[in-house]
């Protein structure tokens, strides 16, 4: 009986590695010919003297058809994505909290603290281990911080990548959870270029600012990530959004904005405050007429930094043309 099972297991084998190799040719030992592959009727022939080099392929497709897209996702069987916003990227099962069967009928009683216990031992299980203990608490943290700011689901993935690079390349000793996960969420938030204020983290997170910014250079420089210096730009669509400015205002301040850059400016500024000042002095040249502490609470800018601010980008503006600029602001 050994050896029948051994002869059997060698046939099967031997099948598969000749079935590998017809299908990894690329010209016919026949006469040379170019090889194709008939994915309908599962043969690998010679396109040039009709020599059957494989035949009976295995069909690895569904073995239903549909004829557009709404039958497809009806008759898919596939469970979700994965995701990186999981400890275990969400490949394992999870028991439901509602009591009940599969065909929606409550469970007994006596069931139910069985159940129950079923859903403990399916926790641990799950976290076994302080690796798995330590992403499943920071990505929990990820998801709040971005649910809170209305982050956008790809910067969340990104931070969730992020941390996991962190988390395996041994980054977390000595540091906090809360702080590598904020900077983590920064560092993605900077990399799709839409970068947010580090005030606006801050507020979210369970750490102080400071902490933030020295895990982020933590993280940037152990990671060696790729982020360009925020562009102001990048900042005037969700200020303009936030204080419920015109086109015309926003317009504006893109146009303040980027003379500013031609001339240099920018360089050594903070972003977030050069934005916040370009669309104050926006809505002034507009009669929109927004206060400097309206600005500052939504950009989260001293009102400082938009008073000096506002005063170059003035000054630059009206001297590459535009002196009427500061005529009108003067009325």
């Amino acid at each position: 009986m050994p050896n029948t099972t051994l002869n059997i297991e060698d046939n099967h084998t031997s099948e598969q590695q000749s079935t590998s190799e017809s299908q990894s040719r690329v010209s016919c030992p026949e006469c040379d010919g170019r090889v194709v592959h008939d994915d309908e009727h599962g043969e690998t022939t010679c396109k040039e003297c009709g020599l059957i080099l494989d035949e009976a392929a295995i069909d690895r497709g569904p073995e239903w058809r549909a004829f557009h897209s709404e039958e497809r996702d009806e008759k898919s069987r596939v469970g979700a994505p994965t995701t990186q916003l999981m400890h275990d990227k969400g490949l394992s099962t999870t028991i439901g909290w509602q009591n009940k069967d599969a065909s929606g009928q409550s469970i007994s009683e006596r069931k139910r603290a069985r159940v129950q216990r079923l859903r403990t031992w399916d926790e641990r299980f799950r976290t076994k281990d302080a690796h798995e203990r330590n992403l499943k608490q920071a990505l929990g943290e990820i998801s709040r911080m971005a649910s809170a700011l209305g982050v956008s689901r790809p910067v969340r993935e990104t931070a969730g990548a992020l941390y996991r690079r962190a988390v395996d390349e041994n980054l977390l000793p000595g540091r906090s959870i809360e702080g590598m996960s904020t900077a983590a969420l920064y560092a993605a938030a900077r990399q799709h270029g839409t970068p947010r204020p580090l005030s606006e983290f801050a507020e979210v997170s369970r750490v102080e600012k400071i902490r933030i910014q020295r895990a982020y250079r933590y993280v940037s420089r152990e990671l060696e990530l790729q982020i360009e210096p925020a562009d102001p730009l990048q900042y005037i669509p969700q200020f303009a959004s936030a204080l419920e400015v015109s086109d015309e205002a926003t317009r504006q301040a893109r146009e303040l904005l980027t003379t500013a850059k031609a001339q240099a400016v920018h360089s050594g500024k903070s972003p977030a405050g050069l934005a916040a000042a370009a669309l104050y002095a926006a809505t002034h040249l507009t009669n929109e007429q927004l206060t400097q502490e309206t600005v500052s609470n939504a950009a989260h800018v001293s009102m400082v930094t938009i008073r000096n601010r506002y005063q170059e980008l003035l000054e630059v503006y009206a001297e590459n043309g535009d002196y009427g600029v500061l005529r009108s602001l003067d009325k």
